[in-house]
């Protein structure tokens, strides 16, 4: 069992190289839900806490804020990694040309370091094209990085042998109740890195699960730290979110334990036929609508 990471940027958080040559850290920083003054104040202390890659999308309603909180850091924008999101409404080419660009505007950034289509919305079908203006605008130095998130196999290959280029990231629901373990497989088999959006679940239920709290005793660690710990050496990038500043600073705190193999697997046994947190099937889901 390897970890996917294979290099250190710093002492804190390693980083991971994309299939592009582009590197992000191990765990970024998920800002959905965090708005405002008080979003702001939350995101500065992630910032200040050490965290450099921030993940935001336009229907979170908080690019602006993000931009806000690197400009107030006073940390070189060089130093970021920011994640935004393509929604569903602005698939056709011309559009997504557009939303790139007012997604640039919002956080006051040149360029994005990963760019990701929300959903694929495969009833209407425009994500292929959606896909190919994420290509263009890359090749005008807008996004380094391009991916989709909630893509399933065929959707990737799809977007494979029409563009003939292969996304870098897919971000998708990963949980000890939903491990996923297909789309692991399928991600890794094409090249891609696997982020976990929702990495702890929602709720407290999987943090109390016994297993889960038994290794946390057993490695020192808190609950939330033992199934992020699980992400990492199963090759994924965990984007959890909080706005407790302990708990902020604890989710980072990873990289100086390993669990067994044995015990990743009893982790991945935890997994249910309908875990998934909202029942989203990324096949029928539509966004937000």
């Amino acid at each position: 069992m390897e970890e996917a990471i294979v290099i250190m940027k710093n002492s804190l958080i390693p980083q991971i190289t994309l299939n592009d040559g582009y590197t992000m850290d191990a765990i970024q920083f998920g800002t959905f839900k965090i708005r405002g003054g008080e979003g702001l104040q939350e995101t500065l202390a992630a910032i200040k806490d050490g965290y450099r890659s921030l993940d935001t999308a336009t229907n979170y309603d908080n690019e602006r804020m993000v931009g806000e909180a690197i400009r107030h850091s006073g940390i070189p924008r060089a130093d970021f990694f920011i994640t935004s999101k393509l929604p569903g409404k602005y698939h056709q080419y011309d559009e997504a040309t557009k939303a790139i660009q007012e997604s640039l505007y919002r956080l006051g950034l040149d360029y994005l370091g990963l760019y990701l289509i929300h959903w694929p919305l495969p009833k209407r079908d425009h994500y292929v094209e959606a896909f190919q203006a994420m290509i263009d605008a890359q090749k005008r130095g807008l996004i380094r990085s391009i991916g989709v998130s909630n893509f399933e196999p065929e959707h990737l290959d799809r977007l494979v042998n029409e563009t003939g280029i292969t996304p870098a990231v897919n971000q998708i629901e990963v949980h000890p109740y939903w491990n996923n373990a297909r789309m692991l497989k399928a991600d890794q088999e094409r090249g891609i890195v696997t982020e976990a959006w929702s990495p702890l679940g929602r709720g407290s239920a999987a943090l109390q699960e016994p297993i889960i709290q038994d290794l946390a005793k057993k490695y020192g660690k808190n609950s939330g730290q033992i199934i992020l710990k699980w992400h990492t050496q199963r090759g994924i990038i965990p984007v959890p979110r909080s706005s407790n500043l302990i708990h902020q600073h604890a989710n980072k705190d990873l990289f100086d334990f390993e669990l067994t193999e044995e015990e990743v697997k009893a982790i991945n046994g935890l997994t249910k036929a309908a875990g998934r947190v909202d029942g989203q099937d990324p096949n029928v889901y539509e966004e937000f609508d």
